[in-house]
Formats: C-alpha cells, sequence, structure tokens
C-alpha cells in the first residue's frame, strides 16, 4: 500500500512538472505571434510612408486591431561628408522610424522599433 502511495506521488509531480513546461511553451508561442504581428504592422506602415502618405517631417499614430498602438517619426536626416556639397544634392534624405507597443499598461508592455531611411527628389 506505501508503494502504491508512493507511485501516485511521483506521478502527480511528474504530471505538474510536464503542464508547467506545456504552459510555458503556449505563453511562449503567443508572445512569438504577438511580435510577429507587430513586425508585420510596423513594416506596412514603413512601407507606405512615402508612397500612400507624402514624405514630411512629422509625426502620425494611432491604433491596430485595438491592441497595437503605433506611431510613425519623419524627420530629415543630415549626413554631410566631407566630400559631398549640400546645396548640389537632388535628393532629401529622411529618417522614417515606427515603433508599435502593446500590452496592458504596465511594466510588461512590449514594443519594436523600425528604423529606415527615404529618398525623396528636390524640388528646385
Amino acid at each position: 500500500m506505501l508503494e502504491i502511495l508512493i507511485a501516485f506521488s511521483i506521478l502527480a509531480l511528474s504530471l505538474g512538472i510536464l503542464l508547467k513546461i506545456f504552459s510555458a511553451g503556449v505563453n511562449t508561442a503567443v508572445v512569438a505571434e504577438d511580435y510577429t504581428a507587430a513586425v508585420q504592422i510596423a513594416e506596412s506602415l514603413m512601407a507606405k510612408t512615402g508612397v500612400e502618405t507624402p514624405l514630411l517631417a512629422g509625426q502620425d499614430s494611432g491604433t491596430e486591431n485595438e491592441k497595437y498602438n503605433w506611431q510613425v517619426d519623419v524627420g530629415p536626416y543630415t549626413f554631410n561628408p566631407d566630400n559631398v556639397d549640400a546645396t548640389t544634392a537632388t535628393v532629401v534624405l529622411f529618417k522614417v522610424k515606427v515603433i508599435v507597443s502593446w500590452g496592458d499598461g504596465n511594466a510588461n508592455d512590449r514594443q519594436v522599433e523600425l528604423t529606415t531611411l527615404k529618398l525623396i527628389n528636390k524640388t528646385l
């Protein structure tokens, strides 16, 4: 009888550990899914900046899927190596930064930040 009690105790302990491992795996999959969705939103916003919306210095923000808050910052990028004359340049370089954040408003909030440079023709 004592052997059966010990066997059930070992079985219960083993099942508890297995359930904890599986729940941690499910939690990791949910976090990975959130990051994937956030990166897709950020890439979409970055792709349409300068195509669907004009490439002008400024800031825009909004919400996607009632979960992800996004912010797009566009500003001029100054890069002037010694051998380039800025007055004769035919293009203007802009820095586009997209931040997508989500969470419940506490310290566990997560965010993805993507940054790129885009060119536009300089109007003469």
